[in-house]
């Protein structure tokens, strides 16, 4: 019996329930994975689950995706983070609807908008039935354990990468890779966790090679991480007397393009005397401050200093939400953070 066999088996009786999934036997639909590999792209299954739900809701197909309109879509998206993935998946979405739907090879889906090698060989796998083993971080995990890739990430992958062409050569992977994708993602979700792998419940016990040389636990190693620059920025809650707020739409590309934010100043390394920050204030009124957000992007934290006014007409560059109203909005996290840390201060 093969190390394939073993995991399929495995899988058939351990199979996770996700509502991207379809059931034993059935043809998944190539848009519910393309979408939920995509929102999964840095994000935990946990969080990933309800926005996935709700926005299926909202775009249940991909024509009903690319026939609306992109302000939508991020609104549908604002919180998940990364928000470059979903212009993207807009994008995508406007290129795959009028040729009546997702191409089956992996070269044509790498050529789709905001699609890279794993999501490529996701939907070619999980979707059409495609003989390719998608590697995200989980089956980096698995598959470094297993054959005891001892070298430290990033420069690792390339050797994950020859590990998971040799375990698809298998007969029983190129019969059913659409098993053994999904399997190698639970478990590595399941079993094979970053700490404290349920190595006793696993289904390669005994073929493991990290395991029987005692280092599963430690794999794959990892580079040490370069430490995270600090930003600092200073942003406005602007408020009229029929209790509006002044919001305006960060520029189309670069960081959170697209989205909806309180206006401010840019974001730089060094922080903002009372003069400079005043000269980004939207107009004059009475500044005072609020308090501090923090919030952790990819490469650098960032820190903004909150100043909020009331005015009774609000003439500036923007435009006006009803403070009751702005969980409609299309704002980040960070920008989130920055609403309720002024509402919290101005109850």
């Amino acid at each position: 019996m093969s190390s394939v066999s073993d995991l399929l088996r495995w899988y058939h009786r351990h199979r996770r329930h996700l509502p991207w999934r379809a059931p034993p036997g059935e043809a998944a639909d190539p848009y519910r994975v393309w979408l939920s590999e995509v929102m999964l792209q840095q994000t935990t299954v946990t969080a990933v689950v309800p926005y996935y739900e709700s926005f299926l809701t909202r775009f249940p197909d991909v024509t009903a995706l690319a026939a609306a309109d992109e302000a939508a879509v991020m609104q549908a998206w604002a919180g998940l983070g990364y928000y470059a993935r979903a212009r993207n998946l807009h994008a995508c979405a406007r290129r795959v609807a009028p040729a009546g739907g997702f191409p089956r090879e992996v070269a044509a889906l790498r050529a789709l908008p905001g699609i890279g090698a794993y999501t490529a060989a996701a939907v070619a796998a999980i979707a059409f039935g495609q003989p390719v083993v998608p590697v995200d971080g989980n089956v980096e995990r698995v598959l470094a354990r297993f054959f005891a890739i001892d070298a430290p990430l990033p420069g690792a992958k390339r050797a994950i990468g020859e590990a998971a062409g040799r375990l698809g050569t298998d007969p029983q992977a190129r019969a059913h890779p659409s098993d053994l994708a999904q399997a190698l993602f639970d478990l590595g979700a399941t079993v094979c966790t970053p700490a404290r792998p349920a190595c006793a419940l696993c289904p390669w016990l005994e073929r493991c090679a990290g395991r029987r040389l005692g280092i599963a636990a430690e794999l794959p190693r990892k580079g040490p991480k370069p430490a995270r620059p600090l930003r600092h920025g200073a942003h406005f809650w602007l408020v009229d007397g029929e209790d509006r707020v002044l919001l305006r739409r960060r520029p189309p590309h670069g960081l959170l393009g697209g989205m909806t934010e309180l206006p401010g100043s840019p974001w730089r390394a060094g922080g903002w005397s009372g003069a400079e920050w005043r000269a980004h204030a939207p107009m004059p009124a009475e500044w005072r401050p609020v308090g501090e957000v923090r919030h952790g992007f990819t490469h650098f934290e960032l820190s903004i200093a909150l100043f909020a006014a009331s005015v009774p007409r609000i003439e500036a560059d923007g435009f006006l939400r009803p403070a009751a109203e702005l969980d409609r909005e299309a704002l980040p996290s960070v920008m989130r953070k920055c609403v309720r840390l002024a509402v919290g201060m101005m109850a």
